[in-house]
């Protein structure tokens, strides 16, 4: 069949222009290559933003090897992710904390469900890939779990939407072993219908899979990754009358075993790993720190700074990173402690306090995740 003249000259056209996108510098008066150095050293959240500058930058960023020429020369910094709710309107607001300028910033809007009750949601994160999972949650219209699994990206700063749980799941705990997302019991598809049923996700595959129940479901969840295990327990509940409930799950073996006494009675507040070390923010009085000495079954006591309890009111949400611990507040506010060998080898703290922006004083923290951007 002919091809009309104005058809060819079109196509033409457009093949020109496409040769002249990928023939224009990075940076006028610049090679290539130190331009393209320039954007790998764009802090985040600049990155993901600066691909609207033009079709050149947008087309470098988004190319798989930028990202791995950002993390072989290590310039991806950790961030604190918060995901936080309102106090009277109950919506919801992810952002993130850059520690080393103390400045927020407001993430992309996460998809879900108009009406959600935030507190139904586990987030769980794997730091060095620079991804955050939001799994789950209950609609606050019907009162029935979800099955979602919600992702952000730092390097797109873009949320997306992964293969769902198997099943439906709301106040369940997420972590990640060993790169593999678990969730683990929670309310099913009705509330107050206790499950406890346990999936896994491949994050490379997008497939969830059924593995070894939990052996009885728990009142509340709290859970913290140590090496290769996943530690759930319900902590003590008011009015403090039966001892709580505790579990370990072995991800190699695919097996559970029960929590040791002194490790589940002593775990009274929102737990956080720094290295293999277990701590907990206790959530009575003061507020103390402890941690878990596992070759006593015990906790001990840190010492050190108390924990500023007069600038940071619960509910708390707590994450550790290269030997800091930051804890977030009702307000935002962060507290920043620092765990260092003290005499006769006990642990002490140094705590300093970061106070957020005043639009954030009616926001409650359900959760803060690590991650590298």
């Amino acid at each position: 069949m002919a091809v009309s003249k104005s058809s060819s000259g079109k196509q033409q056209n457009d093949r020109d222009q496409e040769y002249h996108k990928k023939s224009e510098p990075l940076i006028p008066g610049l090679p290539d290559e130190i331009a393209e150095l320039c954007l790998l050293h764009l802090p985040y959240p600049y990155q993901s933003l600066a691909r609207s500058v033009c079709c050149s930058w947008n087309r470098t960023i988004t190319d798989p090897g930028f990202l791995l020429s950002r993390r072989s020369l290590s310039l991806s910094l950790p961030y604190l992710f918060v995901f936080a709710f309102h106090n009277s309107t109950a919506r919801i607001q992810w952002q993130a904390f850059d520690p080393r300028s103390g400045r927020w910033f407001i993430l992309p809007p996460m998809p879900c469900p108009k009406s959600v009750f935030p507190p139904g949601f586990a987030c769980t994160s794997i730091p060095r890939q620079g991804q955050l999972y939001v799994l789950g949650g209950m609609r606050s219209d019907t009162q029935t779990s979800i099955n979602t699994t919600v992702v952000y990206t730092t390097s797109t700063n873009q949320w997306s939407i992964a293969s769902p749980m198997a099943t439906p799941r709301s106040f369940f705990a997420a972590g990640n072993v060993n790169g593999k997302i678990i969730a683990v019991g929670g309310s099913g598809a009705e509330y107050n219908d206790s499950i406890t049923s346990v999936e896994c996700y491949d994050t490379r595959k997008d497939t969830w899979e059924h593995v070894a129940k939990m052996r009885v479901g728990l009142a509340r969840y709290d859970s913290a990754v140590v090496g290769s295990k996943l530690y759930v327990t319900e902590g003590w509940t008011w009015p403090f009358l039966f001892s709580p409930r505790g579990s370990i799950y072995d991800l190699e073996n695919d097996t559970w075993q029960e929590m040791k006494d002194g490790m589940k009675e002593g775990w009274t507040g929102v737990s956080v790993v720094v290295g293999d070390r277990l701590f907990v923010i206790s959530e009575y009085g003061d507020c103390p720190m402890k941690v878990y000495v596992p070759d006593r079954d015990a906790w001990q006591y840190v010492g050190g700074d108390k924990f500023p309890r007069e600038a940071m009111q619960r509910p708390f949400a707590v994450s550790g990173v290269e030997g800091r611990i930051y804890v977030v507040s009702s307000g935002l506010n962060v507290a920043i402690g620092t765990p260092i060998e003290g005499q006769n080898a006990e642990l002490i703290a140094k705590w300093e306090v970061v106070a957020a922006p005043k639009g954030f004083h009616d926001f409650s923290p359900l959760s803060c995740q690590v991650l590298y951007a």
